[in-house]
């Protein structure tokens, strides 16, 4: 594996109302603020939902997660394009042939010309 610290990542998605009727369903969060349109017809996105973004970088790593905390700043809706930005800052092997990883995370709208930061968070776990 050719990972180290230091190495970046990034996972991109616009959510779509499917995307948050799903997450609804197999969440049960049926919060009214993700099931009622705003003045503007988009849905809110879950904010962990949102958080699939890392877990999809996890996932081309096949990392186990142990920790994951988030904090979410600013409310997300169906249509807006994300990106989450993930920077490894462990990367250590492990004698028993596993390899400890962290990382740092960062979301941000990027529909504008000015990224708008609305997580961040940081994960942690091994590959096997």
């Amino acid at each position: 594996m050719d990972l180290e610290a230091g190495h970046v990542e990034t996972a991109e998605r616009t959510f779509t109302p499917e995307d948050v009727r799903t997450f609804t369903e197999v969440s049960g969060d049926r919060g009214d603020h993700h099931l009622e349109t705003d003045e503007e017809g988009r849905l809110l996105v879950h904010g962990l939902l949102t958080a699939t973004l890392a877990t999809e970088i996890g996932g081309r790593f096949t990392v186990l997660a142990r920790t994951m905390e988030y904090s979410f700043r600013q409310p997300v809706y169906t249509g807006e394009r994300i990106r989450c930005v993930a920077e490894f800052t462990q990367v250590d092997q492990r004698e028993d042939g596993r390899t400890e990883v962290a990382a740092d995370l960062r979301f941000h709208r990027i529909d504008n010309e000015t990224p708008t930061l609305v997580a961040t968070g940081s994960w942690d776990g091994v590959i096997e």
